[in-house]
C-alpha cells in the first residue's frame, strides 16, 4: 500500500469504522442484554454465553471458562506483529444493576476487537489481537488472577474504556461534555475483609457477659476516619459493613466489614494498607473481640 504513514493511518480508521459499523446493531443487542441482565462477579453465567456465542456467530474461536475462571473467556485473532490486548468487563453492582457501566465496557471493548482484528486481516497487516472477558470486577479483582493465570502473558499492550461521570470529564455549567479522557493515572487498590467474633449475651438483661462484634465493626470504622485527617491527598479509604446479627436485644458476637484502601504507588500503598490493618486491629483489642483479616 503506497503512501506516506498519515494516508496509511487513514486507511485503517476508515477500515475500522466499516467494520464496526457493520455490526452496529448486533453490537447494541449485545450491549441491552447484557445491561437488561445484571450479574453479580463470577455469576456472569448469561453474559458469558452471551458474549462468547456472539464471537461464535461472527466465524471466532473462543476459548470458554478462560484461565481456570468459569465465566472468563479468550478470543485471539492475527499472527506476527505485536499483541494488543482489550478487556471486556461484564459484572455488576450489588442492588443496582449496571450502575458501572460494565455492560458498555463490554460492548466497547468487543467493537475495538473486532475493528482492529478485521482491518489488520484486510489490510495485511501483521499484529495480533486479543479479548479477554474478565469477569468479578467489582469482587475480587479478576484481573490480578487472570495475571497470575498467564493471560496477559506477552501482550505489548492492555487497552480497555470506562463509562465516567460528566462532571469528572469536564462538563460545565455551560453544559459542555467532554466526549472522554485517555491517559488518566489509576490508582493501585488493596482490598480487605475483616470478621469480628464476639460472644453473645442478652442486651438487657445481662450485657456485660456480651463481647460486641458489631462495636468492632463500628470501632474499625471511627478510627479510619480519624486516619483520613493525616493522609496523603491522593490516597482513599472505603469502609462498608456487610453482615452482623438481625436480633435487637441481643448482643452481637458476630460482624464483618470490607474495607478498601487507595493510593497511587504501590510502595504508598503498602503503608497505608498496614495503617488501615492497624485500626481494625485497635477495634478488636479495645473491645474484646477476636478478628480475621484476609
Amino acid at each position: 500500500m503506497g503512501g506516506d504513514s498519515s494516508t496509511f493511518a487513514g486507511d485503517i480508521k476508515v477500515e475500522v469504522d466499516a467494520a464496526i459499523d457493520g455490526l452496529n446493531q448486533r453490537l447494541r443487542e449485545v450491549n441491552r442484554k447484557i445491561w437488561e441482565n445484571p450479574e453479580l462477579g463470577e455469576h456472569e453465567f448469561m453474559a458469558h454465553e452471551t458474549l462468547c456465542s456472539f464471537f461464535e456467530e461472527q466465524g471466532y474461536a473462543v476459548t470458554r471458562s478462560a484461565y481456570g475462571r468459569p465465566t472468563a473467556f479468550e478470543v485471539l485473532s492475527g499472527s506476527g506483529g505485536r499483541l494488543v490486548n482489550f478487556n471486556a468487563e461484564y459484572d455488576c453492582l450489588p442492588g443496582i444493576g449496571h450502575a458501572c457501566g460494565h455492560n458498555l465496557i463490554a460492548t466497547s471493548s468487543v467493537a475495538a476487537f473486532l475493528g482492529l482484528s478485521m482491518s489488520l486481516k484486510k489490510l495485511g497487516v501483521p499484529g495480533r489481537v486479543q479479548l479477554l472477558g474478565t469477569p468479578d470486577e467489582e469482587g475480587s479483582g479478576a484481573k490480578i488472577k487472570l495475571l497470575d493465570a498467564g493471560a496477559y502473558k506477552g501482550v505489548d499492550a492492555s487497552l480497555m474504556g470506562h463509562p465516567i461521570a460528566g462532571d469528572i470529564t469536564g462538563s460545565g455549567s455551560d453544559n459542555s461534555i467532554n466526549d472522554g479522557v485517555a491517559g488518566i493515572r489509576m490508582i493501585a487498590r488493596q482490598y480487605l475483609s475483616a470478621e469480628y467474633r464476639g460472644k453473645n449475651a442478652h442486651a438487657g438483661g445481662n450485657p456485660w457477659k456480651g463481647i460486641n462484634a458489631l462495636d468492632s465493626a463500628v470501632s474499625a470504622y471511627n478510627n479510619i476516619s480519624l486516619l483520613r485527617q493525616q493522609m496523603e491527598p491522593d490516597d482513599r479509604i472505603h469502609n462498608v459493613l456487610l453482615e452482623s446479627e438481625k436480633t435487637v436485644n441481643v448482643i452481637p458476637a458476630y460482624a464483618k466489614a470490607a474495607y478498601q484502601a487507595r493510593s497511587p504507588r504501590l510502595a504508598s500503598l503498602k503503608v497505608l494498607t498496614a495503617r488501615v490493618v492497624n485500626c481494625i486491629k485497635a477495634a478488636a483489642l479495645a473491645t474484646g473481640t477476636e478478628v480475621e483479616i484476609t
